[in-house]
């Protein structure tokens, strides 16, 4: 929610106040976890040996 949308929904803007704006905190979170995983599972640095 934009800064403008909480102008418009006071009780969201006082949630934020009071507890802390959550969905940025859980969008942050995935990011960062999507970020590792892509780090953790990259297989472009293995070869295939022929058999």
């Amino acid at each position: 929610m934009s800064p403008a949308d909480s102008a418009e929904a006071p009780i969201y803007a006082d949630l934020v106040e009071e507890r802390g704006d959550v969905a940025a905190a859980a969008r942050q979170a995935a990011e960062e976890t999507l970020r590792e995983a892509d780090r953790l599972l990259d297989f472009s640095t293995l070869s295939v040996s022929a058999a």
